[in-house]
């Protein structure tokens, strides 16, 4: 008999038979996530279209909603690269993800930066600005994280995971809220607490509001 932690490589979609017996991790084939996706394709190509995916595993979804996303920002702003580096910000904003193991989530930042990166680097070559691929990377710090979906917290530290809402205002600058993610799942069933005075409290209001900052200047002093 094989060994459980044998590794499966035929169709890239197990990565070992310990982790499918362990967390029932099987990826998703390309032809079923564009089948999936064409189901609303017309969120898939606008911009500041918000998707998460609460077991992103490494990225397979969550990347060709990216790549979807990049090929609207580089028919329209293709010609311009300070207003393609907003519109690709923009872009990588909107794109959430949680996963239960904590190797997914970081392959999945890295494939979806890689994914950015090089986009960025055929369109403007010698003009890469270090402060685009910074804020890039501080978004997927924030938006891709390594979480248990059904308990709502980080698997390690039991603290409850906390995703941030990205909008473009004024043009070239990003408002931050933050926002404890179960709240925002469960506040569609009006998940409240009651104050001394038996007032409802609801939870979906943000936990911390951050100052307008700059689309390139995002992650400059990161301090999450």
């Amino acid at each position: 008999m094989s060994d459980l932690t044998e590794d499966i490589k035929p169709d890239n979609q197990v990565k070992s038979k310990k982790r499918v017996t362990d967390h029932g991790e099987v990826f998703t084939n390309e032809r079923e996530v564009n089948a999936m996706l064409d189901l609303v394709k017309e969120e898939t190509e606008r911009i500041d279209s918000r998707f998460l995916e609460p077991a992103c595993g490494n990225g397979n979804f969550l990347a060709e909603v990216l790549n979807r996303k990049l090929n609207i920002v580089d028919q329209r702003y293709g010609k311009s690269q300070t207003e393609w580096e907003r519109y690709a910000v923009i872009a990588i904003s909107s794109i959430y993800g949680v996963d239960i193991l904590e190797d997914n989530a970081e392959e999945c930042r890295e494939r979806l930066f890689k994914l950015f990166e090089e986009r960025y680097k055929v369109l403007f070559k010698d003009g890469i600005k270090e402060e685009c691929n910074r804020s890039v990377k501080f978004l997927l710090k924030r938006n891709i994280l390594w979480g248990d979906a059904l308990d709502f917290t980080n698997p390690l530290s039991k603290k409850p995971i906390v995703f941030s809402e990205w909008t473009a205002v004024n043009g070239f600058y990003m408002k931050r809220k933050d926002y404890v993610f179960q709240f925002l799942v469960e506040g569609s069933f009006q998940l409240s607490i009651f104050d001394e005075n038996d007032t409802a409290q609801y939870f979906d209001k943000e936990i911390q509001d951050f100052p307008m900052m700059h689309f390139l200047k995002l992650g400059e002093d990161d301090r999450s």
